[in-house]
């Protein structure tokens, strides 16, 4: 995986919506196990504890579960994914209509955008 760094926001936070992102898109499946916090941090080039706060909130965010001695495993809930996935898919509309609105369009002509590039593809 590449990972991607911003200087706007903590470390921690963008390994978990990167992992997340790998959760959702099904690089890591339901019920599959996450690789190990010291082995992520090292791909990521990153502190382990950075990496573990990461995976702490993951947990938190019911996309990943830990198992004493598995180590973690993407949730099997299928709900909780779709509902992330959902979730991530709004947040995305609504950043776009919130620059298309920033660039003078009304949402009617954000809808007739967004069709139009839904039709020459």
């Amino acid at each position: 995986m590449d990972w991607h760094f911003t200087e706007d926001r903590p470390i921690w936070q963008q390994l978990t919506e990167q992992i997340t992102l790998l959760i959702l898109n099904g690089e890591y499946p339901p019920g599959s196990r996450l690789p190990a916090v010291r082995e992520l941090a090292a791909q990521a080039g990153v502190n382990p504890n950075t990496m573990q706060r990461a995976m702490a909130q993951l947990e938190q965010n019911g996309l990943a579960a830990g198992c004493r001695n598995a180590g973690r495993t993407v949730t099997e809930d299928i709900d909780v994914i779709r509902a992330a996935r959902l979730e991530r898919a709004r947040a995305a509309v609504s950043q776009c209509l919130r620059i298309l609105e920033e660039l003078g369009y009304s949402r009617a002509d954000a809808l007739a955008i967004i069709k139009e590039e839904l039709h020459d593809e």
